[in-house]
């Protein structure tokens, strides 16, 4: 008999999801959602094996739960379904932050098997239309347990995660996970809506060289998900923002006084750890 594994939110992740999973193991992939055109999409695509607007139908019986909801809607889920999920079962999510969601399963009994991941993929679009079964090849598949995470749950998710085309799976803490996304990527996308926010933008229109243009690729943001992101994770990200304000200054002042020596060695000095940061080296997510 076949073990159910339940995706709970088709969109582009929970959607690339469904694709990557078909075929894993002994396991029927269903996919959740409440958008009647997302269900249609996703059966006419064949994103997992079944769709079913009814959560509530699928969770008792599913061995696997997999939480693909914008951070709020985890939070919500968590919260409405604790007791329906089936005892001795794995839940998991793919959020950008770990601290507020690890909180938040607090709530779940202690049969239900709880383990907070992020798999480090994704574009900058968004909708099961944009969903891809090779969306996870190549990228980060990084889990925080809890002191109570069965040993046999842990390995299967690094099964999962080989499945989908993860390159590796690394276990962490929330503090430090956190801390790593604030830095590597929402403070970059803090980054990229700032600069559109200049009032010479649409002067600069069909003049923008490649590195405006990497710069702000990801501005053009999910404004529902990155304010959830940016809020649950605002210890973290506060810390990243004053240590970039402090450095910007620095470079402001370097130029202020017009000492083209000292902006050389400030430039040499960044420049270097930046062709260090590029060289193969040890993990530091522990």
């Amino acid at each position: 008999m076949k073990k159910t594994l339940v995706i709970v939110g088709l969109g582009l992740i929970g959607g690339s999801m469904a694709l990557a999973l078909k075929g894993f193991e002994d396991y029927e992939i269903v996919g959740v959602d409440v958008s009647q055109p997302t269900l249609r999409y996703a059966a006419e695509h064949g994103v997992g094996d079944r769709v079913t607007e009814s959560a509530a139908e699928v969770i008792p019986q599913a061995d696997v739960v997999v939480l693909a909801l914008h951070p709020q809607g985890i939070l919500d889920f968590l919260k409405a379904y604790r007791e329906q999920f089936k005892p001795g079962a794995l839940v998991w999510d793919v959020c950008g932050v770990k601290s507020a969601i690890l909180e938040a399963a607090d709530c779940l009994p202690d049969s239900v098997d709880f383990i907070g991941c992020h798999p480090m993929a994704g574009t900058e679009f968004s909708g099961v239309e944009h969903a891809f079964a090779q969306m996870f090849q190549g990228s980060h598949f990084l889990i925080v347990p809890r002191p109570t995470s069965q040993p046999e749950h842990l390995a299967l998710l690094e099964r999962l995660a080989a499945y989908m085309g993860c390159k590796d799976v690394h276990r962490t803490t929330a503090q430090a996970h956190d801390a790593l996304i604030a830095y590597t990527s929402q403070v970059m996308h803090i980054i990229a809506v700032a600069v559109c926010d200049d009032p010479t933008l649409f002067d600069c229109k069909g003049y923008e060289g490649s590195s405006f243009r990497g710069c702000t690729r990801v501005a053009a943001l999910d404004v529902g998900l990155w304010t959830q992101l940016f809020s649950l994770n605002e210890p973290a990200l506060l810390e990243v923002l004053d240590r970039l304000i402090g450095n910007l200054q620095s470079y402001r002042a370097v130029l202020v006084t017009g000492d083209r020596k000292a902006l050389a060695e400030k430039l040499a000095h960044s420049a270097a750890r930046k062709r260090q940061m590029d060289l193969p080296g040890p993990d530091l997510l522990e």
